[in-house]
C-alpha cells in the first residue's frame, strides 16, 4: 500500500499525463492541418539581400550557404555575410562557395565593433550598410533551405498587410548522438508547440531562421539598435513589427536547423538557454510547455502508484501519441521516420531542463555568461 501523499502524487501526474496526450494528439491534428494550407507564389520578384550573421566552422556551414544559391528565384540577389573577426573560419567556406557559385553576387564585412551584449546583433548591425537591396531576408548561418524557398518567402510577404516573414525549422543533426537527440527536441517538442500555439492564438513567434521584411519597415520598428542588448532579438523585433499594425505571418513550410550539439553538456546548455528564453519572453507559453511531456508524467505517475497496471498502461497510452505525433511531423515537415526508440530519451531529457529552466534566469550563449531581465534583455555577469 503506498501512503496517501504518494497517491495524491500518483493521481496529479497522471492528469498531467492525460493532459499531455491530449495535448499530443491535438498537436498532430494541428500540424497536418498547418502544412496542408496553401503557400502564396510572389506575383514579381524584386531585388533581394539575403544577410548572413557568420561565426566559426560549423559542420555543414559550405552545404547551408550553397541551398541559399540555388534558388529558382527570377529577380537579382545579393547575398552578404557578416563576421566579426577577418580572420573567422568560416570565411573559408564563403571562398568555397565562390568557387562554387561563381556567378552569385557575395559581399563580405568584417568588422568587429560590439554595439550591445547581443554579438549577432551587433554583427547584423556592422554587416546591414551593405546591403544593395530594399528587401531584406535575415536567416541565420545554420539554416538550410529548398530552392523554392525565396519564392515562397517573397511571396508570403507581398500579401496585404504583411511586414514580415518568418518560418518554422526543423532539427537537422550533425554526425553523433546527441545531435540527434537536440533535433528530436525541435522537432517533436518546439516545432508541434509553435504549429499548437498558433492554432490557439497564444503564440506571437518570429525566429531568427528566417526574418523577411523591406527595409522601411525595419525602420519603423526601430531599427537592429533597438534590439542590441536583447536575447531573443528575433522575438524582439517580430513584436516591434506588429506594433507599427503589420501582420508576422508563418508561411506552411520549414527550413532545416543545424543541431551541432555533440555532447550532453552542450546539448543541456543549448536547451537551457532556449528554454529560459522562452521563459523571459513569453512566461505563459513556455508553462504551456509542461503538457508536451507526458511520458515523463506517466513515468512519475507509475514511481509514486509502486508500479500500479494502470500507471503502466497510461505509459503506453502517453509513448502511442508522442509516437503519432512524430509520425505526422516527420510527414509533413520531412522528418527522419526513424529513432522512435530516441522518443522516451529526449522526452525525459527535455522534461529535466524544463524544469530547470525554473531555477535561475543566467544562460551561456557563446562561451559568455548573461543575466536576462523580465523584458528579455541581456547584462554581462562580468559587468557586476
Amino acid at each position: 500500500m503506498i501512503g496517501p501523499l504518494l497517491a495524491a502524487l500518483a493521481l496529479v501526474s497522471a492528469a498531467g499525463a492525460v493532459f499531455g496526450i491530449a495535448y499530443s494528439l491535438l498537436a498532430a491534428g494541428l500540424v497536418g492541418r498547418f502544412f496542408a494550407r496553401p503557400s502564396p507564389r510572389p506575383a514579381d520578384c524584386p531585388p533581394v539581400t539575403i544577410v548572413k550573421p557568420l561565426h566559426g566552422a560549423e559542420w555543414a556551414l559550405l552545404d547551408n550557404l550553397s541551398s541559399f544559391c540555388r534558388q529558382d528565384y527570377a529577380g537579382p540577389v545579393q547575398l552578404l555575410f557578416g563576421v566579426a573577426d577577418p580572420a573567422d573560419p568560416a570565411l573559408a567556406a564563403v571562398a568555397a562557395l565562390r568557387e562554387r557559385f561563381p556567378e552569385a553576387t557575395v559581399t563580405v564585412v568584417a568588422n568587429g565593433r560590439q554595439h550591445g551584449t547581443n554579438r549577432k546583433v551587433s554583427n547584423l548591425l556592422n554587416t546591414l550598410p551593405a546591403a544593395e537591396h530594399e528587401l531584406l531576408v535575415f536567416a541565420d548561418s545554420d539554416v538550410g533551405v529548398a530552392p523554392d524557398y525565396l519564392s515562397r518567402v517573397v511571396g508570403a510577404l507581398q500579401q496585404p498587410g504583411v511586414g514580415m516573414v518568418t518560418c518554422l525549422y526543423r532539427g537537422q543533426p550533425d554526425p553523433g548522438f546527441w545531435t540527434r537527440l537536440s533535433a528530436n527536441a525541435t522537432n517533436y517538442q518546439f516545432l508541434p508547440g509553435v504549429v499548437t500555439g498558433l492554432a490557439l492564438g497564444r503564440a506571437r513567434p518570429c525566429f531568427g531562421q528566417t526574418i523577411a521584411l523591406r527595409r522601411e519597415t525595419l525602420r519603423r520598428a526601430g531599427g537592429f539598435e533597438r534590439f542590441m542588448n536583447h536575447l531573443a532579438e528575433d522575438h524582439a523585433i517580430g513584436e516591434a513589427v506588429r506594433e507599427t499594425g503589420a501582420r508576422v505571418v508563418i508561411p506552411p513550410f520549414v527550413v532545416s536547423h543545424a543541431c551541432p550539439e555533440n555532447s550532453l553538456a552542450k546539448l543541456v546548455t543549448h536547451e537551457l538557454r532556449w528554454s529560459r528564453t522562452i521563459r523571459a519572453v513569453d512566461p505563459r507559453g513556455h508553462f504551456g510547455f509542461v503538457f508536451s511531456h507526458p511520458l515523463a508524467f506517466a513515468l512519475l505517475a507509475m514511481l509514486f502508484s509502486g508500479g500500479a497496471r494502470w500507471a503502466w498502461a497510461l505509459a503506453a497510452v502517453a509513448w502511442a501519441a508522442r509516437v503519432a505525433l512524430k509520425v505526422e511531423v516527420d510527414r509533413c515537415a520531412g522528418g527522419t521516420r526513424r529513432d522512435y526508440w530516441l522518443l522516451p530519451l529526449s522526452d525525459l531529457l527535455g522534461f529535466g531542463v524544463f524544469v530547470a529552466s525554473f531555477a535561475s534566469k543566467r544562460v551561456i550563449w557563446r562561451g559568455h555568461r548573461f543575466k536576462v531581465d523580465g523584458s528579455g534583455c541581456m547584462t554581462s555577469i562580468t559587468d557586476e
